[in-house]
């Protein structure tokens, strides 16, 4: 599949939203991400590949927050000791997994290239 240069940018750009949102500007980087879907035309295009990846990946990351979140009303409230051991564990752990996830997807964007497991092949 050939990429033009404005696909590679929008699709940089998406991924870029993507990592801004679950890092310094949390909602922004969700909104744009769905501005950036209505905008993309070809289903199968690059920046429409990055684009749904990144809206993935941040209503996964939300999920999670919301279910740790839960955890920690349902396991001791915000007034209990081990509330900072879920939310450090969390942010650690799982939050720092999602970061790195888009810090990747961000420079496969550059390449233009999806993510898949060809490149472990070889």
């Amino acid at each position: 599949m050939k990429s033009n240069k404005s696909q590679l940018k929008r699709a940089s750009n998406a991924a870029l939203m993507s990592l801004l949102n679950l890092t310094v500007f949390p909602v922004v980087g969700f909104v744009a991400l769905l501005f950036m879907y209505i905008k993309t035309a070809e289903s199968d295009a690059i920046d429409r590949y990055y684009v749904v990846l990144g809206i993935k990946t941040n209503v996964i990351a939300g999920a999670a927050l919301i279910v740790v979140t839960g955890l920690m009303i349902l396991l001791g409230g915000f007034d209990s000791p081990w509330t900072w051991v879920y939310v450090v564990s969390y942010f650690v752990f799982v939050h720092a997994l999602f970061i790195l996830f888009a810090t990747w997807t961000l420079t496969r964007s550059w390449t233009g290239e999806k993510l898949t497991r060809s490149f472990l092949s070889k």
